[in-house]
């Protein structure tokens, strides 16, 4: 049966757990996602880009039983940025006209070339496969394991609990965003635009209430449980195989194959 998740932050943590690959070891996805998005930075190419994103993503599909649509779609909001961001770096403004094309907005002109575009699209795919290999780790390791996997790296404690601690919040407020907004709603909190403006400012002034105090709940909550100023987990023992290291050893060697390729 095919499970129907809503895209954004909320339905991350779930599909990290759902995911096929959550029984691999976390560790050697750390390691996977980590070297991908080296490799596809360093390589510069795009036909590296494209082979990341198309890897990666039939490795969600094939292994992670993720449907492509699902990807996709939590995909979409990161693409957005990328492509405002090369269509910023494609087009140029000046006040006479220059490049290959130009539009005239009386003011000024908006100008870009062919290599202009060719160097932008180059940049949202290296961008997009960056962002690629960082979901490939987002949606198949949970908070708790990438928290064990930096702890055992030697990164300060502080750091690694406080990473958890804002992960984990973030849940708490959006859940607590999203009451306050039905409350709103079924008070019709939103039927104009100044009602809205008015509902937004007392729900934010609320929101900042409610964290507070549930801060206070939840450190009230972790020292009854014997909470000593450092957190532990406990953490399922999955091993590392051969086939895995072997995989990611040739899927690598295929990347930088390309770049010699297309170098």
């Amino acid at each position: 049966m095919r499970h129907k998740h809503s895209h954004g932050v909320r339905s991350i943590d779930h599909l990290a757990y759902t995911s096929g690959m959550s029984g691999w070891n976390p560790a050697f996805k750390t390691v996977l996602a980590a070297g991908t998005l080296v490799l596809c930075l360093a390589a510069n190419r795009p036909a590296v880009s494209l082979a990341v994103i198309a890897a990666l993503a039939a490795l969600q599909k094939i292994k992670g039983g993720m449907e492509l649509r699902d990807y996709f779609g939590l995909l979409r909001v990161p693409l957005v940025f990328l492509l405002l961001g090369g269509l910023a770096v494609a087009c140029d403004l000046s006040f006479a006209p220059a490049g290959e094309w130009c539009l005239s907005l009386h003011w000024f002109y908006i100008c870009t070339d062919a290599g202009s575009i060719r160097f932008a699209l180059a940049l949202v795919l290296k961008s997009l496969g960056a962002v690629s290999a960082l979901y490939l780790l987002a949606l198949t390791t949970a908070a708790c394991e990438f928290v064990g996997v930096l702890r055992r790296a030697h990164l300060p404690g502080l750091l690694t609990e406080l990473m958890y601690l804002i992960y984990r919040f973030i849940f708490v407020l959006l859940d607590t965003h999203g009451r306050m907004r039905e409350a709103a709603g079924a008070r019709l909190g939103w039927r104009d635009f100044r009602t809205s403006c008015r509902s937004f400012g007392g729900t934010a002034a609320g929101l900042l209430v409610v964290s507070l105090r549930k801060s206070r709940a939840y450190y009230d909550a972790m020292a009854a449980r014997g909470y000593d100023g450092a957190l532990c987990f406990l953490e399922e023992d999955k091993p590392l195989r051969a086939a895995q290291v072997a995989g990611m050893l040739a899927f690598w060697a295929g990347l930088v194959l390309l770049r010699i390729v297309f170098a």
